[in-house]
């Protein structure tokens, strides 16, 4: 029998758990052998489930034709519930909105540092970045992975070259490889043409097990490529994992600034460190006469660094050399290293390092003049 939604329905309405009941079942997609069940629980409740989504997923991963299952569960607060919103609160001082703060999940096992690359709105680049940024760190000698934490617009995939699911040891995902990066993306789930319609506890749910139920082995630094933006998703990541810092992305022109600034605003609320500022797009060498054009404008990620007392690490040019190589998965940092725009992002590394290992503000406003010719 050919895998299909129905099939699948039928195996979970006949599954025998305490607990269980196909009524909890609030999506389900099967694509190619792959599987993805969410299962929407009361919020008070959701803890206590782990165990029951964990037997639902073996369960599946045991189905005939099935070459990979993933079971995530939802907690959306229902109107009237005790979760909905609550009435206003007086104004707290700030010694008590610090300790209510909320409180970062534990420690990934095997890594040790973890940053968001982040960005106010999305086309600014911030993945090509990402990428580029976690290849430039391990060429300083930083065993590096990457989190794809867009779920609905998962790029890293194409970015490495990579293809194909995820491999499973037991309820444990293995990541992929490629250039010595270990990646982890919902793009190894589903289909590149797929459309992930989830609302936003499916989708958080979905962040948490790829980030903590995948072997992730020694990693000196794993960056988190945010999904563009300041919504639930974000929110979410940046209280829920301990990140050491974020690396804002942003373009040169005044609009994008806008939005880079909430960005900072946000991470700055829930006191995760804001690392620095990289200019993307900041300039564009003709590659016929060597012609400098600022088509976004160029400068402007440096003078709002200044501005909001945050490092500014480093600009990448308007430069099509870049876009090729990304697009044909081969990043221009693994597979140009000695050019003049992986040095940009080698820079930026070098700047970010020095901001993790305690070197300070020595050049945190010096946008340096980097020839982009020949």
């Amino acid at each position: 029998m050919s895998l299909t939604p129905d099939f699948v329905m039928q195996h979970l309405s006949a599954i025998e758990l305490k607990g269980w009941s196909p009524k909890l079942i609030s999506g389900l997609s099967v694509d190619q052998g792959r599987v993805v069940l969410a299962l929407q629980v009361e919020p008070a409740l959701a803890q206590g489930m782990e165990p029951l989504r964990a037997a639902v997923e073996a369960s599946l991963s045991g189905l005939e034709g099935v070459e990979s299952a993933q079971v995530v569960l939802t907690a959306e607060a229902k109107p009237g519930s005790s979760t909905a919103a609550p009435a206003p609160k007086p104004q707290a001082s700030p010694s008590q909105q610090q300790a209510q703060q909320p409180q970062r999940g534990g420690p990934i096992p095997g890594v040790q540092t973890i940053i968001a690359v982040a960005s106010g709105k999305g086309g600014v680049g911030k993945s090509t970045t990402a990428v580029n940024l976690a290849l430039a760190l391990q060429a300083r000698g930083k065993a590096v992975g990457i989190l794809d934490a867009d779920v609905y617009g998962p790029s890293m995939p194409r970015l490495l070259g990579l293809e194909g699911q995820s491999e499973a040891e037991g309820n444990r995902l293995k990541p992929k490889e490629n250039f010595g990066i270990k990646v982890m993306s919902m793009g190894f789930m589903v289909d590149e043409d797929t459309a992930m319609i989830w609302r936003g506890p499916m989708v958080q749910s979905a962040l948490m097990q790829m980030l903590r139920q995948v072997d992730w082995g020694p990693l000196d630094v794993l960056i988190v490529d945010m999904p563009p933006g300041t919504g639930d998703a974000q929110l979410t990541m940046a209280q829920q994992v301990p990140l050491a810092g974020a690396v804002i992305v942003s373009t040169p022109q005044d609009l994008a600034l806008l939005d880079a600034k909430k960005g900072i605003t946000m991470f700055r609320k829930v006191n995760v460190p804001v690392l620095g500022l990289v200019e993307n797009m900041s300039s564009f060498i003709c590659p016929n006469c060597q012609h400098e054009s600022p088509i976004f404008g160029h400068g402007g990620a440096q003078r709002e660094a200044k501005k909001l007392s945050i490092p500014f690490l480093g600009a990448v040019p308007l430069e099509m050399a870049i876009r090729e190589t990304s697009d044909a998965g081969a990043p221009i940092v693994a597979t140009q290293a000695d050019g003049p725009h992986a040095a940009a992002y080698l820079g930026i590394a070098d700047a970010l390092l020095d901001q993790l290992e305690g070197g300070g503000k020595k050049s945190w406003f010096k946008m340096p003049k980097i020839s982009f010719s020949g």
